[in-house]
């Protein structure tokens, strides 16, 4: 067992008085270094060698003073000699050292005077023997009391991934694969972090590797097996005649080496790797971010099939705190404050009482940081509850009550799983260093007495309640896989459907709904259980919004919190980045809300306390928008462009269409201009060759357009959709055809979130449009005005559905459900006239796109002077003279929404004629040329 601190200080007292008068004639430095050692209750015969010889750096040979390979090297000097030049010399040996037994720390002395110097920090400290009592908490890596911050931008992480993965791809190529190599892999990460945190002697792994194996390694896996047996046996029924280097490693427990695993055969490659591997310092390593380390070693496509998506402990936090961890920290400044002991102590059994489920776990990300938060908070309370004691021993082990069997997951792949066990465990020993340094007393929990609950399992077909009944649970919380609708493999397919069979169109849900389906049962046994999950963006936009929240609201959540949507990165290799919200969600009221709203995806968030959090994650009343077929109000309909299925082949490019018409000059007639989203905001022209007007005789004189033809008609015909290949019997007709005979307002489907407002825009029957924009046929100035408005910009910001976190515009959820204003006739003058007045501002700029008008930072003055005088006009329009933000734009047309849909059952057409617009299709005045 490791002495405590205030032993080590007194022996280092006794240790600078012993040696304060020795003069370099007299004194012995082995004895020293010796005595020096004991300090710390180690022995240096053990762990480091005196006089270690090596080729120095200019090829001549030389001797360090004392190697402890991998931790230390000291240079010792006589009295009153040059440290600077020590120094210099210790480094003159490093590259005649193996990488793996480079040392971290450097420590060079005159016997009068020490000189520490931490490479990888990069610190330095001097001072003299006799104050080596005040200083001894910079040599806690020979006490076993070091602790360390570690960051997820510690290049020491990346460099962990990349060596364990070198040596899983070794094994692998050998045929050592699956369910062994994964646990094999687990038990190497052990003792590698093992070794270098206390839980092993320093070095101790590597040096029985070294020592014990031959170079060739033909020997090093039957070594290994004896060793992980050992590790799983207690000391009292091990062997006597085990070999004595064996007999020092501890006793784990835990199960983490019971399985009886396959012989492994390693070559000089492997095990070189491997000691590479152990060169690494694992005491950096930071267990929170395990998932990331080993998603690089996991096979890739497997990876992206099972929506994997590894985080940053930032974004986790985005989690953790609304949902549990700021109210403890509130709770807990009210507590200190009153300096209350009984009240702490009671506060101190709540968290020890606190028990939490991640069913789509992984690594263990979130249940790894999330007792991380929960130790340290501890430790703040014991440190409130033990500041006045007396100076003695104190039994750190019984006033730690937090432990890893507080936690419970449920992973579908095995080797994940495996990982979340080994990272909760490591993260408790991380956190009992913590509380050595802050007591000053050795505490290492060994063998493993408590193990976390991760079932290896699919969390849509298991009982959670098997797993921990929900009369204990306190909290959900975790990221479930991002897979969306459209990418469903057949199993998710059915999983979902069994999960919603009694919900209608549940086919259009992202498979993260399962989780919060399964989520809302659960709790229906503890409506005090508090659930969050990240979740896919797409959940709260669209139609799905209709489709799940109306399905949830039969268990009367609520929702607690939200962040809107963000960008999600990942630590992971690549750094996979998808844009998603954080759902906070439970049955009880909470005592606050809070709406996290980002300006930039990439960006902080900004929290906002609110009454209450709608589905679509706005300050508004609970509204399940349905996708409607005609509109809400009495406006024009709304449809899609034309879609040719036609293989590219009637599209063509200006060069395209010139090179076309100089081989078939009658063609020229029969071009049209063609629009899409990108087209029209971008300003660039393409064309179409439409062929469906004309006649079959002048057809046949035109044997260019002919080829194009019978390749479209090809392309069909080889479609694997029956539908697609009747369309073959047609050529010359698009699957959809919508031209207007008049001017028509065209809608970009898609357009970027940067914009304040979407561009709008008329056009003529001349312009065919393609499908990836909305056109509303007889739209008036007064519709341009009121669709283009800030209004309406809110509504979509709120509805819409999303591509990444781009505005996808529908008819069915936007357009067709958008409250209308319902003006006086003397207001609708002033909304046709500020709305020609944005038209009249865009034509100022003629050689400007679209693109270039709507950009935040190129935005012309006289065009958003122009749009704010028409949004104002608009607002009058629905009685409001103005509104002090965004979300009470949204709560007020969600209101509004309310007050139209609630008419509608009761009295049918008659209610639905009197929630219609004065403002009727076809009614006001047409934009001027």
């Amino acid at each position: 067992m490791a002495l405590s601190w205030n032993e080590i200080r007194d022996r280092a007292l006794a240790f600078s008085k012993d040696w304060a008068d020795a003069s370099s004639e007299a004194a012995d430095a082995k004895s020293f270094w010796d005595a020096f050692f004991q300090v710390f209750g180690i022995s240096r015969r053990r762990q480091a060698a005196f006089e270690v010889p090596v080729k120095k750096a200019a090829g001549e040979d030389g001797y360090i003073d004392l190697l402890w390979k991998g931790v230390l090297l000291v240079e010792h000097k006589s009295r009153g000699r040059n440290l600077d030049r020590a120094f210099r010399q210790a480094l003159d040996y490093f590259p005649g050292l193996d990488e793996h037994h480079l040392p971290q720390y450097v420590l060079v002395s005159d016997f009068a005077r020490f000189r520490l110097y931490d490479l990888d920090e990069q610190t330095e400290h001097e001072f003299a023997l006799a104050d080596l009592s005040k200083n001894i908490r910079l040599f806690g890596f020979m006490a076993g009391y070091q602790t360390r911050s570690f960051g997820v931008e510690d290049p020491v992480n990346v460099r962990a991934a990349e060596q364990l993965g070198r040596l899983h791809d070794l094994l692998k190529a050998t045929g050592y694969g699956g369910h062994a190599l994964e646990l094999y892999l687990v038990r190497l990460l052990f003792c590698l972090f093992a070794e270098d945190t206390g839980i092993f002697e320093r070095r101790q792994f590597v040096d029985y590797l070294e020592s014990r194996t031959s170079a060739d390694g033909a020997d090093l896996g039957m070594h290994l097996a004896q060793l992980f047996q050992v590790l799983d046996t207690p000391p009292e029924r091990r062997q006597s005649t085990l070999d004595m280097q064996l007999a020092e490693f501890p006793y784990v427990n835990g199960r983490l080496f019971a399985e009886m695993l396959p012989l492994a055969s390693f070559d000089s490659a492997m095990r070189r790797q491997l000691l590479e591997c152990g060169g690494l310092d694992w005491s950096r390593i930071s267990p929170a971010i395990f998932g990331s380390l080993f998603q690089s070693i996991m096979d890739e496509q497997a990876r992206r099939n099972l929506g994997a998506h590894y985080t940053t402990e930032a974004n986790i936090l985005k989690a953790l705190r609304p949902l549990f961890l700021d109210e403890l920290q509130a709770e807990f400044g009210k507590i200190r404050m009153r300096r209350d002991r009984r009240r702490l102590e009671a506060f101190h059994r709540k968290l020890a009482a606190i028990r939490i489920l991640d069913p789509a776990c992984g690594c263990g990300n979130f249940l790894v940081i999330a007792y991380r938060e929960l130790r340290l908070l501890e430790l703040e309370v014991l440190r409130e509850l033990y500041k006045d004691r007396e100076s003695g021993f104190l039994d750190v082990e019984g006033i730690v009550f937090l432990d890893v069997d507080q936690f419970y997951g449920i992973e579908i792949e095995e080797f994940p799983a495996q990982i979340a066990q080994v990272a909760l465990w490591l993260m408790d020993h991380q956190m009992n260093l913590r509380v050595q340094e802050e007591f000053g007393q050795y505490f290492i929990r060994l063998p493993l007495a408590r193990a976390p609950h991760i079932q290896h399992g699919n969390a849509l077909t298991s009982d959670w309640a098997a797993l921990v009944p929900p009369a204990e649970l306190t909290y959900i919380v975790g990221n479930p896989p991002f897979v969306g609708a459209k990418f469903l493999d057949a199993e998710q397919r059915a999983e979902l459907a069994a999960i919603f069979h009694d919900t209608p169109s549940a086919g259009l849900l992202d498979y993260v709904a399962c989780w919060y389906r399964k989520a809302a049962e659960y709790m229906r046994a503890n409506p005090a259980i508090r659930s969050a999950f990240v979740s896919t963006n797409s959940i709260t936009q669209g139609e799905q919004v209709g489709v799940l929240w109306s399905d949830l609201s039969r268990f009367e959540l609520q929702i607690h919190f939200a962040h809107r949507t963000f960008q999600w990165t990942s630590e992971a290799r690549g750094k996979a980045a998808v844009h998603c919200v954080i759902i906070g969600f439970g049955a009880i009221e909470a005592r606050a809300k809070w709406i996290y709203e980002y300006e930039h995806v990439q960006g902080e968030p900004q929290a906002m306390e609110v009454s209450r959090i709608n589905p679509y994650l706005a300050d508004a009343p609970d509204v399940f928008l349905s996708k409607r077929s005609i509109p809400l109000c009495d406006v024009p309909a709304i449809g899609i462009g034309n879609k040719p299925i036609d293989g590219g082949h009637y599209l063509f490019s200006d060069e395209e269409k010139a090179r076309f018409i100089k081989v078939e000059p009658a063609s020229a007639k029969w071009f049209r201009r063609w629009l899409g989203a990108d087209e029209f905001i971008n300003g660039w022209q393409r064309w179409c060759l439409w062929l469906g007007d004309c006649s079959p005789e002048e057809l046949r004189q035109l044997p260019e357009c002919l080829k194009r033809v019978e390749a479209v008609r090809q392309y069909r015909l080889a479609s694997k959709s029956p539908p697609t290949r009747r369309l073959a019997e047609t050529p010359t007709r698009f699957h959809v055809e919508n031209m207007p005979s008049g001017s028509y307002l065209l809608i970009p489907e898609v357009s970027s979130e940067r914009r304040v407002y979407i561009p709008l825009g008329f056009l003529g029957p001349e312009t065919l449009c393609s499908n990836l924009v909305k056109i509303v046929p007889n739209a008036t100035l007064y519709h341009f005005g009121v669709l283009t408005s800030m209004m309406h910009m809110a509504w979509v910001r709120a509805v819409c559905g999303r591509l990444e976190s781009r505005y996808r515009y529908s008819a069915g959820i936007v357009y067709n459900n958008f409250p209308w204003p319902e003006p006086a006739e003397s207001r609708i003058p002033a909304i046709e006239q500020a709305a020609q007045a944005v038209l009249d501002a865009r034509a100022a700029h003629p050689a400007a796109t679209l693109a270039d008008l709507y950009d935040p930072r190129t935005m012309p003055s006289g065009l958003l002077e122009a749009h704010r005088r028409l949004d104002r006009a608009v607002d009058l329009a629905y009685g409001k003279s103005s509104f002090t933000s965004e979300a009470a734009r949204v709560a007020f047309l969600f209101e509004r929404y309310q007050t139209l849909t609630s008419l509608l059952p009761k009295a049918g057409k008659a209610a639905r004629k009197k929630a219609r617009t004065t403002a009727a299709a076809g009614k006001g005045r047409s934009p001027r040329s």
